[in-house]
């Protein structure tokens, strides 16, 4: 099959949890024998290779700013698309999929399929005119599509509350690691094994470093917290978050890791905790990457983040309360042997319920079924469930 992925800003991943999404998907759908062509965007993309692991990429024009780079990009990316004969069109995220309608309407012999990956209009750096927008993108995910995918069982319950729409749920996913010894972060940051707290994630203001931060300060402890992540369009929250450390010499803030480098898995490896104190996820990779480490994770208790943890695989403090997380962090501190017992387990829980291989078999399936049914009409386009479900028995997460 001949397949497009269109959303993402690109890949390989240098950061941002769809796009490790995307590349996994890509890779691996090319290793079990499919055309994927993944278009990305010129700024992201540091070498402008036609091809990455197999994987064809196209780059297209975007118009580079906070509010008009992605609605843009999916545009000309979406116009290229329709001329090449693709069999699917897969939109990931809820904005690109503003304009899933294009191809069911100009190229209907392509299938369109979206991925639900959280649930953007939430996110604080948004204004009120990009949330609306972000809203009708909710609604063309679910309806426009040929089949919606949902990477939580949350964002499935969602879908299914506020569209009344039966949405297939394939989560993220995680790979086997291997620990690397602290020598990077040694000579960069003076950091040793399992003395410091890590965060790592874009430094966007709903992923909430800054209750981290307040939580951290008021605790007296001799680990270090490092704030691992870059700016996103948002330099001016950034700054306020230097202006928080600035008296502190034990917070280390890395700037921007790349996904996959040494430093990035070195960080991993050698954490003592990892902590994600956000306000709105899908099904965050970066605690499933963590956990994957053998990383004992301290969430915030919003439901996507729980989901993650189910089972008793890390621990949890209220959402936006900075004494919650410090009673947390101070519990956690003094009882190493509980934090390491927890990282083992959920190392096994994650390796085993949120695999790759699994979950490319699972999309695979939802593409498979959908060029084997009729030609659907405009009004009636949602594929067969029970055939989607019988396709998608390599899956052992099952449709909740």
């Amino acid at each position: 099959m001949k397949i497009a992925f269109i959303g993402q800003k690109g890949i390989p991943a240098s950061m941002g949890g769809v796009e490790t999404h995307v590349e996994k998907l890509a890779v691996g759908l090319h290793k079990r024998g499919h055309l994927v062509t993944v278009y990305c965007r010129e700024w992201y993309v540091k070498k402008k290779n036609q091809r990455y692991k197999g994987v064809n990429l196209k780059f297209t024009k975007s118009w580079h700013t906070k509010n008009f780079d992605t609605i843009t990009h999916v545009l000309t990316s979406t116009i290229d698309a329709m001329r090449q004969g693709f069999d699917v069109i897969h939109y990931h995220g809820v904005g690109p999929a503003l304009l899933s309608w294009m191809p069911r309407l100009f190229t209907p012999s392509i299938r369109v399929v979206t991925t639900f990956h959280s649930i953007d209009r939430h996110h604080l750096k948004w204004g009120l005119l990009a949330r609306f927008f972000l809203r009708i993108g909710e609604w063309s995910a679910v309806r426009f599509a040929d089949e919606t995918i949902a990477v939580s069982k949350t964002l499935q319950k969602y879908c299914r509350k506020n569209y009344r729409s039966e949405v297939i749920y394939i989560p993220n996913g995680v790979d086997s690691r291997v620990r690397y010894p602290a020598r990077e972060i040694k000579k960069r940051y003076g950091l040793e094994s399992g003395d410091y707290i890590l965060f790592m994630s874009r430094l966007v203001k709903h992923k909430g470093a800054q209750y981290l931060i307040d939580a951290y300060n008021k605790i007296e402890t001799e680990k270090k917290l490092v704030i691992a992540g870059g700016s996103a369009f948002t330099d001016k929250y950034v700054e306020k978050l230097k202006e928080k450390v600035r008296s502190n010499r034990k917070i280390i803030m890395t700037g921007n890791v790349e996904m996959g480098s040494r430093l990035w898995n070195e960080l991993y490896s050698n954490a003592y905790l990892f902590v994600l104190p956000s306000e709105s996820e899908g099904l965050p990779i970066v605690v499933l990457e963590a956990m994957s480490f053998g990383l004992c994770p301290l969430i915030s208790d919003i439901p996507q983040n729980l989901e993650a943890i189910s089972g008793g695989y890390g621990f949890k403090f209220k959402n936006k309360n900075t004494n919650s997380l410090q009673v947390q962090l101070e519990k956690l501190l003094h009882e190493p042997k509980l934090v390491k017992h927890v990282g083992d387990e959920a190392q096994k829980h994650v390796l085993e319920n949120y695999n790759w291989k699994d979950i490319i078999k699972a999309t695979e399936s939802i593409y498979l079924c959908l060029k084997k049914e009729e030609q659907p009409s405009w009004l009636n386009s949602r594929i067969n469930k029970k055939a989607v479900k019988q396709c998608s028995t390599a899956l052992n997460h099952g449709k909740n």
